[in-house]
């Protein structure tokens, strides 16, 4: 177990949020919904704003030694704010900018970078950062067709090769071109194409690529979505002690089939009012490109089945990517990681040995879609399911009023079952606790 947790006061109060669904808040809310939002000649545009404070607390056994000593927990008090402003839409084009910053309210954890970069605590990536998070311009005159460039926000399918790491309090945003066509009357098929060329990170780094990216989605009836993907991205700086992240072997081609009828809970192919069945198959194939300079082929397989019944989901589920040594792994350096194989975090990339995470989700849908409960249970070994890494258990609970504010609660445990690397060269695993408690308004 992980050793006490320490006490921790949390600067903001979360209870204001619960008021959201009287009726004086509701009156605010329309009045500030009027405010942001203005006209041009018929055309929508407004001005958006996302505050979300978070208090974490990560509590560990051992970790990265710091001086000889092991890592002291962390408390991390943070508020992110992004303000935006969309245009009006002019002839079919559109534009956006919009700012993010966080603010660090309390200083003993360690960010990585910038203030709160504290190497003698537990990692809280969250540093204290203000940027430029997107900026682009879009075009809409061709029928079905989006033509968006400059900085923006992508994400595809559940966010696992291309995301923007949406769980931390900086996101990661991408300098690029996308076109997107979506031919609803060609039987709901829709092409997202485009080319990277700077990774603007969550841990406010910019990383410079070479990535064409391609997926196709086709809507096969009320059965779910077949996708296709393939994705190219070449590194092409080298690490130095700024952006020690950068790494030419982080380099790959990955190809991939998927197919899957489940997005969020409540999602199912209908067997009645009050029963369903969800499933997702996929495969994918990942090998060395451009400047990745270690030759290698590896696998990724990614099953899921479940059943829905009245509000509640019930799935099992295993994913498993392939290693063979270092720098001969399947990685997904551009996807929302947070998401897959626990949310303590410790496979954020591969291991050496690969890894095979066998899982099963319960959640439950409440209150008409405003309180969700998830509970997870995962079990790690190496891709042959030879080598125990460890068990995490995962538990959250949602709670929405309204469309603009939400509060949080969600915690991780991860039990190590044996001292194992965890990242090519890097830390082993460790006994991990983490506790979150977070409140948004977003509008």
């Amino acid at each position: 177990m992980p050793k006490q947790q320490h006490k921790s006061k949390v600067s903001i109060s979360l209870f204001a949020l619960t008021l959201g669904s009287t009726p004086v808040l509701a009156d605010i809310t329309k009045e500030v919904e009027d405010a942001l939002n203005f006209y041009h000649y018929g055309k929508n545009g407004a001005v958006k704003l996302d505050l979300n404070y978070r208090y974490e607390n990560v509590d560990q056994d051992k970790g990265a030694k710091f001086k000889g000593q092991f890592p002291q927990t962390a408390n991390a008090n943070t508020a992110r704010l992004r303000a935006g402003l969309l245009s009006p839409t002019f002839y079919g084009f559109q534009g956006y900018a919009e700012y993010e910053g966080n603010l660090a309210m309390q200083e003993d954890f360690n960010s990585t970078r910038y203030r709160g970069g504290d190497s003698r605590y537990s990692t809280v990536a969250d540093p204290e950062k203000s940027e430029l998070n997107q900026l682009w311009l879009s075009y809409a005159g061709i029928p079905d067709t989006l033509i968006k460039g400059g900085r923006q926000r992508i994400k595809f399918d559940d966010d696992r090769f291309i995301g923007n790491v949406g769980w931390r309090q900086m996101e990661t945003t991408f300098d690029s071109v996308l076109i997107t066509h979506n031919n609803q009357q060609l039987f709901g098929l829709t092409v997202n194409a485009g080319y990277i060329g700077n990774v603007q990170t969550f841990t406010g780094t910019t990383e410079n690529i070479n990535a064409p990216i391609l997926n196709v989605s086709y809507k096969v009836g009320d059965y779910g979505n077949l996708v296709g993907y393939g994705y190219w991205l070449d590194y092409i700086e080298k690490a130095s002690a700024d952006n020690p992240n950068l790494n030419y072997e982080k380099s790959n081609e990955t190809y991939g089939l998927r197919m899957s009828n489940y997005q969020k809970p409540g999602d199912s192919l209908k067997l009645s009012d009050n029963y369903g069945l969800v499933y997702t198959a996929e495969w994918g194939y990942q090998q060395n490109y451009g400047h990745g300079k270690t030759p290698y082929q590896a696998n990724r397989v990614n099953l899921m089945g479940g059943f829905t019944a009245y509000n509640f989901t019930v799935q099992g589920a295993m994913e498993q990517l392939d290693g063979y040594g270092k720098n001969k792994h399947f990685d997904t350096p551009l996807g929302t990681n947070h998401a897959f194989q626990g949310w303590a975090d410790l496979f954020l990339v591969t291991p050496d040995n690969g890894i095979r995470d066998v899982f099963g989700t319960v959640s439950s849908v409440l209150d008409r879609g405003e309180v969700v409960l998830t509970g997870v249970f995962h079990n790690f070994t190496d891709d042959t399911g030879q080598q125990q890494y460890g068990k995490e258990w995962d538990f959250q609970a949602t709670k929405k009023f309204g469309k603009h504010y939400s509060l949080l609660a969600k915690y991780a445990y991860y039990s190590s079952d044996n001292s194992i690397p965890a990242a090519p060269g890097g830390f082993t695993t460790t006994d991990t606790q983490k506790i979150w408690l977070q409140g948004n308004i977003s509008f």
